[in-house]
Protein backbone atom coordinates (compact mmCIF):
# COMPACT_ATOMS: atom_id res chain seq x y z
CA UNK A 1 0.00 0.00 0.00
CA UNK A 2 1.24 3.63 -0.69
CA UNK A 3 1.94 5.59 1.78
CA UNK A 4 -0.17 8.73 2.15
CA UNK A 5 1.38 11.99 3.08
CA UNK A 6 0.89 13.76 6.67
CA UNK A 7 -2.14 16.15 6.33
CA UNK A 8 -1.34 19.67 5.27
CA UNK A 9 -1.58 23.07 7.84
CA UNK A 10 -1.20 20.48 10.85
CA UNK A 11 1.04 22.03 13.83
CA UNK A 12 2.05 21.47 17.21
CA UNK A 13 -0.10 24.11 19.20
CA UNK A 14 2.40 24.03 22.39
CA UNK A 15 5.41 23.91 20.99
CA UNK A 16 8.70 22.80 22.72
CA UNK A 17 9.56 26.51 25.00
CA UNK A 18 11.08 25.16 28.44
CA UNK A 19 7.94 26.13 30.18
CA UNK A 20 6.09 23.26 28.29
CA UNK A 21 8.48 20.61 28.23
CA UNK A 22 9.14 21.66 32.32
CA UNK A 23 5.44 20.81 32.76
CA UNK A 24 5.61 17.48 30.64
CA UNK A 25 8.75 16.67 33.07
CA UNK A 26 6.62 16.47 36.01
CA UNK A 27 4.28 13.48 34.00
CA UNK A 28 4.07 10.17 35.19
CA UNK A 29 2.78 6.29 34.29
CA UNK A 30 1.22 6.54 37.94
CA UNK A 31 -1.39 9.15 37.06
CA UNK A 32 -1.23 9.85 33.17
CA UNK A 33 -1.73 5.66 32.28
CA UNK A 34 -3.75 4.47 35.71
CA UNK A 35 -6.39 3.75 33.78
CA UNK A 36 -4.10 1.34 31.25
CA UNK A 37 -1.86 -0.14 34.30
CA UNK A 38 -4.08 -2.64 35.65
CA UNK A 39 -4.49 -3.80 32.12
CA UNK A 40 -0.62 -3.86 31.76
CA UNK A 41 0.68 -7.62 31.48
CA UNK A 42 4.37 -7.22 32.58
CA UNK A 43 5.73 -9.00 29.34
CA UNK A 44 4.29 -6.64 27.08
CA UNK A 45 5.37 -4.65 24.35
CA UNK A 46 4.12 -1.21 24.54
CA UNK A 47 4.87 1.60 22.10
CA UNK A 48 3.98 5.26 23.76
CA UNK A 49 2.86 7.47 21.03
CA UNK A 50 3.89 10.99 21.02
CA UNK A 51 6.60 9.87 24.46
CA UNK A 52 7.60 13.80 25.00
CA UNK A 53 10.67 14.27 27.30
CA UNK A 54 9.75 10.27 28.58
CA UNK A 55 8.72 10.50 31.94
CA UNK A 56 5.42 8.25 31.54
CA UNK A 57 7.18 5.83 29.04
CA UNK A 58 10.31 5.03 31.92
CA UNK A 59 7.18 4.49 34.16
CA UNK A 60 5.38 1.85 31.51
CA UNK A 61 9.02 0.57 31.22
CA UNK A 62 9.24 -0.33 34.87
CA UNK A 63 6.00 -2.65 34.22
CA UNK A 64 6.63 -4.21 30.61
CA UNK A 65 8.49 -6.24 29.23
CA UNK A 66 9.57 -3.73 26.81
CA UNK A 67 8.20 -0.09 25.43
CA UNK A 68 9.25 2.09 22.29
CA UNK A 69 8.49 5.57 22.47
CA UNK A 70 7.86 7.41 19.58
CA UNK A 71 8.19 11.54 19.16
CA UNK A 72 8.10 13.29 15.79
CA UNK A 73 10.55 16.23 17.92
CA UNK A 74 14.25 15.16 17.91
CA UNK A 75 14.87 17.18 20.91
CA UNK A 76 12.51 15.21 22.65
CA UNK A 77 13.65 12.09 21.67
CA UNK A 78 17.05 12.88 22.57
CA UNK A 79 15.76 13.86 25.97
CA UNK A 80 13.66 11.15 26.40
CA UNK A 81 16.80 8.79 25.81
CA UNK A 82 18.85 10.28 28.51
CA UNK A 83 15.59 10.26 30.51
CA UNK A 84 15.77 6.56 30.41
CA UNK A 85 19.29 6.34 31.23
CA UNK A 86 19.11 8.19 34.18
CA UNK A 87 16.98 5.52 35.35
CA UNK A 88 18.92 3.00 34.49
CA UNK A 89 15.91 1.34 32.49
CA UNK A 90 17.33 -1.12 29.03
CA UNK A 91 14.01 -2.15 28.05
CA UNK A 92 12.91 1.43 26.71
CA UNK A 93 14.15 2.73 23.05
CA UNK A 94 13.26 5.72 21.30
CA UNK A 95 12.72 7.01 17.52
CA UNK A 96 11.36 9.68 15.53
CA UNK A 97 8.75 9.59 13.29
CA UNK A 98 4.79 9.80 12.45
CA UNK A 99 1.91 8.85 14.04
CA UNK A 100 0.38 8.71 10.67
CA UNK A 101 3.55 6.18 9.30
CA UNK A 102 5.05 4.16 12.01
CA UNK A 103 8.01 2.54 10.86
CA UNK A 104 6.87 -1.39 12.52
CA UNK A 105 5.36 -4.48 10.56
CA UNK A 106 2.05 -5.67 11.57
CA UNK A 107 1.11 -6.82 14.65
CA UNK A 108 4.25 -5.91 16.16
CA UNK A 109 2.78 -4.49 20.00
CA UNK A 110 0.15 -5.37 22.32
CA UNK A 111 0.01 -2.10 23.68
CA UNK A 112 -0.49 1.13 21.80
CA UNK A 113 -0.63 4.35 24.33
CA UNK A 114 -0.82 7.81 23.79
CA UNK A 115 -1.60 10.51 26.30
CA UNK A 116 -2.88 14.40 24.96
CA UNK A 117 -1.52 13.45 20.87
CA UNK A 118 -4.83 13.07 19.53
CA UNK A 119 -6.08 16.57 20.28
CA UNK A 120 -2.77 17.95 18.02
CA UNK A 121 -3.88 15.77 14.99
CA UNK A 122 -5.91 17.03 11.86
CA UNK A 123 -6.74 13.06 11.53
CA UNK A 124 -6.90 11.03 14.34
CA UNK A 125 -9.11 8.38 13.25
CA UNK A 126 -5.78 7.74 10.33
CA UNK A 127 -3.66 7.97 13.52
CA UNK A 128 -5.54 5.21 15.83
CA UNK A 129 -5.63 3.13 12.34
CA UNK A 130 -2.38 2.81 12.25
CA UNK A 131 -1.92 2.08 15.62
CA UNK A 132 -4.55 -0.80 14.98
CA UNK A 133 -2.10 -1.87 11.96
CA UNK A 134 0.94 -2.98 14.56
CA UNK A 135 -1.49 -3.80 17.28
CA UNK A 136 -1.19 -8.37 17.46
CA UNK A 137 -5.01 -9.49 17.69
CA UNK A 138 -6.61 -8.59 20.82
CA UNK A 139 -4.11 -6.11 21.59
CA UNK A 140 -5.01 -2.69 23.14
CA UNK A 141 -5.10 1.01 22.32
CA UNK A 142 -5.45 2.90 25.77
CA UNK A 143 -5.51 7.32 25.16
CA UNK A 144 -6.01 10.10 27.09
CA UNK A 145 -6.94 13.46 26.26
CA UNK A 146 -8.21 16.80 28.09
CA UNK A 147 -11.38 18.37 27.22
CA UNK A 148 -11.01 22.02 26.75
CA UNK A 149 -14.32 22.77 26.93
CA UNK A 150 -14.82 21.25 30.74
CA UNK A 151 -12.58 23.92 31.77
CA UNK A 152 -13.95 26.15 34.82
CA UNK A 153 -12.27 28.24 36.70
CA UNK A 154 -12.85 30.87 39.58
CA UNK A 155 -12.63 33.66 40.54
CA UNK A 156 -13.26 34.41 36.70
CA UNK A 157 -11.42 36.39 35.15
CA UNK A 158 -12.72 37.50 32.02
CA UNK A 159 -9.40 37.44 29.87
CA UNK A 160 -9.22 33.84 30.93
CA UNK A 161 -12.35 33.26 29.49
CA UNK A 162 -10.92 34.89 26.63
CA UNK A 163 -8.01 32.89 27.10
CA UNK A 164 -10.52 29.66 26.52
CA UNK A 165 -12.00 30.99 23.36
CA UNK A 166 -8.01 31.88 21.66
CA UNK A 167 -7.27 28.45 22.75
CA UNK A 168 -9.83 26.87 20.95
CA UNK A 169 -9.12 29.17 17.78
CA UNK A 170 -5.63 28.61 17.48
CA UNK A 171 -5.78 24.87 17.99
CA UNK A 172 -8.72 24.23 14.90
CA UNK A 173 -6.55 26.83 12.83
CA UNK A 174 -3.67 24.32 14.15
CA UNK A 175 -5.47 21.18 12.38
CA UNK A 176 -5.98 20.14 16.19
CA UNK A 177 -8.95 19.54 18.37
CA UNK A 178 -9.30 21.46 21.67
CA UNK A 179 -12.39 19.33 23.31
CA UNK A 180 -10.38 16.32 21.97
CA UNK A 181 -11.65 14.52 24.86
CA UNK A 182 -15.10 14.24 24.32
CA UNK A 183 -14.53 12.38 20.98
CA UNK A 184 -12.31 10.09 22.09
CA UNK A 185 -14.49 7.05 22.02
CA UNK A 186 -16.10 7.89 18.53
CA UNK A 187 -12.91 7.89 17.36
CA UNK A 188 -11.60 5.00 18.72
CA UNK A 189 -14.83 2.90 17.40
CA UNK A 190 -14.42 4.50 14.32
CA UNK A 191 -10.69 3.48 13.87
CA UNK A 192 -11.95 -0.23 13.61
CA UNK A 193 -10.96 -1.06 17.93
CA UNK A 194 -13.93 -3.06 19.97
CA UNK A 195 -14.53 -4.10 23.56
CA UNK A 196 -14.03 -0.08 23.87
CA UNK A 197 -14.04 1.27 27.54
CA UNK A 198 -14.27 4.60 28.56
CA UNK A 199 -13.66 6.72 31.79
CA UNK A 200 -12.71 10.06 33.11
CA UNK A 201 -11.20 11.75 35.28
CA UNK A 202 -10.69 15.25 36.66
CA UNK A 203 -7.43 17.54 36.80
CA UNK A 204 -7.50 20.27 40.04
CA UNK A 205 -5.69 23.00 40.56
CA UNK A 206 -7.17 24.21 43.67
CA UNK A 207 -4.26 24.86 46.18
CA UNK A 208 -0.92 27.16 46.60
CA UNK A 209 1.02 25.03 44.87
CA UNK A 210 -0.33 23.63 42.06
CA UNK A 211 -2.62 27.21 41.41
CA UNK A 212 1.16 28.77 40.84
CA UNK A 213 2.71 26.44 39.12
CA UNK A 214 -0.88 26.57 36.82
CA UNK A 215 -1.04 29.76 36.38
CA UNK A 216 2.62 30.98 36.30
CA UNK A 217 3.36 28.36 33.08
CA UNK A 218 0.36 29.40 31.29
CA UNK A 219 1.51 33.09 31.86
CA UNK A 220 4.57 32.74 30.57
CA UNK A 221 3.26 30.45 27.68
CA UNK A 222 0.49 33.04 26.27
CA UNK A 223 3.75 35.78 25.64
CA UNK A 224 6.36 33.21 24.70
CA UNK A 225 5.71 30.06 23.30
CA UNK A 226 4.41 28.45 20.14
CA UNK A 227 0.83 29.28 21.28
CA UNK A 228 1.73 32.59 21.49
CA UNK A 229 3.32 32.43 17.71
CA UNK A 230 0.03 31.00 16.19
CA UNK A 231 -2.11 33.11 17.85
CA UNK A 232 -0.76 36.38 16.51
CA UNK A 233 0.24 34.38 12.94
CA UNK A 234 -2.89 33.09 12.80
CA UNK A 235 -4.34 36.87 13.30
CA UNK A 236 -6.52 36.26 16.52
CA UNK A 237 -4.63 38.23 18.99
CA UNK A 238 -2.15 40.75 19.44
CA UNK A 239 1.00 41.35 21.60
CA UNK A 240 -1.35 43.59 24.17
CA UNK A 241 -4.21 41.08 24.00
CA UNK A 242 -1.97 37.87 25.03
CA UNK A 243 -0.01 40.67 27.93
CA UNK A 244 -3.39 41.17 29.11
CA UNK A 245 -4.47 37.55 29.39
CA UNK A 246 -0.61 36.49 30.82
CA UNK A 247 -1.70 39.36 33.75
CA UNK A 248 -4.92 37.52 34.43
CA UNK A 249 -2.95 34.02 34.91
CA UNK A 250 -1.26 35.44 37.37
CA UNK A 251 -4.13 37.51 39.35
CA UNK A 252 -5.60 34.23 39.41
CA UNK A 253 -3.08 32.08 40.69
CA UNK A 254 -2.50 34.38 43.58
CA UNK A 255 -6.34 34.08 44.85
CA UNK A 256 -6.14 31.96 47.76
CA UNK A 257 -9.90 30.29 46.68
CA UNK A 258 -8.51 30.65 43.16
CA UNK A 259 -10.42 26.92 41.44
CA UNK A 260 -9.11 25.64 38.21
CA UNK A 261 -10.34 21.74 37.01
CA UNK A 262 -11.18 20.26 33.62
CA UNK A 263 -12.27 16.16 32.50
CA UNK A 264 -9.44 13.89 30.79
CA UNK A 265 -11.17 11.12 28.94
CA UNK A 266 -9.34 7.92 29.22
CA UNK A 267 -10.39 5.07 26.36
CA UNK A 268 -9.23 1.70 25.90
CA UNK A 269 -10.48 -0.71 22.56
CA UNK A 270 -9.05 -4.10 21.52
CA UNK A 271 -8.05 -4.93 18.30
CA UNK A 272 -10.52 -8.02 17.08
CA UNK A 273 -9.46 -11.05 16.62
CA UNK A 274 -10.24 -11.08 13.26
CA UNK A 275 -9.45 -7.25 11.97
CA UNK A 276 -10.77 -6.28 8.58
Amino acid sequence: MPQLPEPGGERYTHGYHPVVVGSYTRRSAEVCAAFLLPRLRADARVLDLGCGPGTITAGLARRCGQVVGLDRSPEMVDAARDHAADCGLDNATFEVGSAYELPWDDHRFDVVYAHQVLQHLSDPVRALREARRVLRAGGLVAVRDSDYGTMVHAPVQPAIERWRELYHLVAAANGGEADAGRFLQSWVMQAGFVDVETTVDTTVHADADSRSAWGEMWAVRVLDSDFARHAQTHGLADQAELQEISDAFRRWAAQPDGFWAWINAQVIGTRPERDK
